[in-house]
């Protein structure tokens, strides 16, 4: 199976302008995530950007850069973009590792492609954790995910699903939290920007929901490993600094 990996980067971050380009132990933010990439040894590693200056640094440490249009609402568009330009086979399979993520753990990009190699009736293959306290769950900020019994997405909310009518089930032996990691499939990839948004989709706020609106499968599995600390505000960078010194 012919597995790419795509860093999307923007620069125009609304509480981290510039954010890419921000230094960490003395490297750019994306060059410690292209870092991270290579490791995995997927077939292509490479950068989506809108931004000339995102694009000449990349370049200036050997990254390979697809440049896309400024207009894209979305991950997933500008991941559309990126396939149309290298003319990727439909079963090609796309790896999105966000820009931001320099201490996502290599295991579970791993564990992305290898999902959708094993289940080829899923589009899309992405990850959850269990949710140990209550407060997250309660939390319209954490994403909850519902899977059947063969690890597929019933639903994705903001809300506390499924929702325990009676007592006594602790939360950790029930509740999933999405970790917004993905692979995708080229062949999805190509017809899911052209779907119009679903319901389920305008009130979550959610683009996976357009997917499961539509009839798309996506695979759900428990993180080999838990995800680091990404990159959101001015104090995540001086964590995420500390983790990377700490791992030299």
């Amino acid at each position: 199976m012919n597995t790419v990996l795509v860093i999307p980067a923007r620069y125009a971050s609304t509480r981290l302008p510039g954010k890419p380009l921000r230094l960490l132990a003395g490297k750019p933010l994306i060059q410690h995530v292209h870092e991270r990439a290579l490791v995995a040894g997927f077939s292509s590693v490479l950068v989506a950007t809108d931004d000339e200056r995102i694009q000449a640094v990349c370049e200036g440490f050997g990254a390979q850069v697809a440049m896309t249009a400024t207009t894209h609402e979305t991950g997933s568009d500008r991941l559309a973009e990126v396939v149309q330009q290298q003319g990727w086979t439909d079963d090609t399979v796309v790896v999105n590792l966000q820009g931001d993520e320099p201490l996502t753990p290599v295991a579970n990009l791993y564990q992305l492609a290898a999902n959708m190699a094993h289940n080829p009736q899923a589009s899309i293959a992405t990850l959850a954790t269990p949710i140990t306290e209550i407060d997250e769950l309660f939390d319209p900020n954490v994403v909850k995910v519902v899977r059947d019994e063969r690890g597929m997405a019933l639903y994705f909310s903001r809300a506390p699903v499924p929702f325990q009518r009676d007592a006594g089930i602790a939360v950790a032996d029930y509740a999933l939290r999405h970790i917004g990691m993905y692979a995708y499939r080229v062949g999805f990839l190509r017809v899911f920007t052209r779907l119009a948004m679903s319901m389920p989709e305008r009130l979550e706020k959610l683009e996976q929901l357009r997917a499961l609106s539509n009839g798309y499968r996506i695979h759900v599995d428990i993180a080999a490993e838990i995800p680091g600390l990404g990159v959101d505000t001015e104090a995540d960078l001086y964590k995420v600094e500390a983790q990377l010194l700490k791992n030299t």
